[in-house]
C-alpha cells in the first residue's frame, strides 16, 4: 500500500494521543498521529517522522504521522488503519474465491471473511508496532477489544470455520510477534486458549519505507 503526499519532519511532543506537533523545516505544526497506543518507546523528542497529506476537506490538521525511524535505526508504520489495507491487498492475491471486510460474527465485527472452494475463514488483524530486542510484541496498550475479538475467533473455530489471528508486523526485521503479557495479561490468556483452540496464528513479515508497507512472506 502507497501514500501520497508524504514529508519528512522532526518529532517535538504528543500532547494528547490524537496529536502531535511536529517541526517541518523550521515550522511547528500540529499533526494527527494516525495510532492511539502509547508508541511511547518510538515518538521520542527529535526523531525522525514522516508525514502524509490526505487533502481532505475541513480537516483540523492537514497532516497525518503515519511514520517514525527508532533510535535503533528501524523505520516503523504506525498507522493503525495500514494493517487492515496491506491485508486485504495481499488477501486478494492469495486465491481466496471470496474476501469480505468487515464481517459482523457474534458480538463482534471480524475484520475478513473469506472462502476457498468449501471453506469459509475469519480472520481478525492486529497490527504490531512494539519491538524489543528483534521480537515483537501486542498490544502496547490494554485492549479489551483485542480480547474479545480473540474470544470470537475461538467460538468460530468450535463452530466449523477456519479461525485465523493475524499479526501485521509494521516494521523490517521481526519475523515473531509475542504476548505483552506484563501490559494486557487478559489478552496473553486469551491468545494461549485461541492457540489450544486450534486458532491458527499467522504473522506477516512486512518491508516499511515512509510511502508504503509491502507484505514480505508469512
Amino acid at each position: 500500500m502507497k501514500y501520497d503526499n508524504v514529508t519528512k519532519a522532526k518529532f517535538i511532543n504528543r500532547p494528547n494521543r490524537f496529536i502531535a506537533e511536529v517541526d517541518i523545516d523550521g515550522r511547528r505544526e500540529i499533526v494527527h498521529v494516525k495510532n492511539t497506543g502509547r508508541c511511547k518507546e518510538l515518538l521520542i523528542p527529535g526523531c525522525e517522522v514522516w508525514l502524509t497529506a490526505p487533502g481532505t476537506p475541513d480537516r483540523k490538521t492537514k497532516y497525518d504521522l503515519i511514520a517514525v525511524r527508532k533510535c535503533n535505526g528501524i523505520l516503523f508504520n504506525i498507522d493503525s488503519q495500514a494493517p487492515n489495507k496491506v491485508v486485504k491487498e495481499w488477501l486478494s492475491s492469495s486465491g481466496y474465491d471470496v474476501v469480505i471486510p468487515e464481517y459482523t460474527y457474534g458480538d463482534s465485527r471480524i475484520d475478513f471473511y473469506m472462502e476457498q472452494g468449501k471453506y469459509k475463514y475469519l480472520m481478525e488483524v492486529k497490527g504490531c508496532t512494539l519491538e524489543i530486542d528483534g521480537v515483537g510484541y501486542f498490544p502496547d496498550a490494554p485492549t479489551e477489544r483485542g480480547v474479545k475479538h480473540i474470544r470470537e475467533l475461538i467460538k468460530a473455530k468450535k463452530a466449523g470455520f477456519n479461525s485465523i489471528l493475524t499479526f501485521v508486523i509494521q516494521m523490517d526485521g521481526v519475523k515473531e510477534v509475542r504476548a505483552n503479557a506484563e501490559t494486557h495479561p487478559e489478552f496473553g490468556t486469551a491468545l494461549e486458549d485461541a492457540k489450544k483452540a486450534g486458532v491458527e496464528i499467522l504473522f506477516l513479515r512486512c518491508h516499511v519505507e515512509p510511502d508504503s508497507l509491502t507484505v514480505l512472506g508469512r
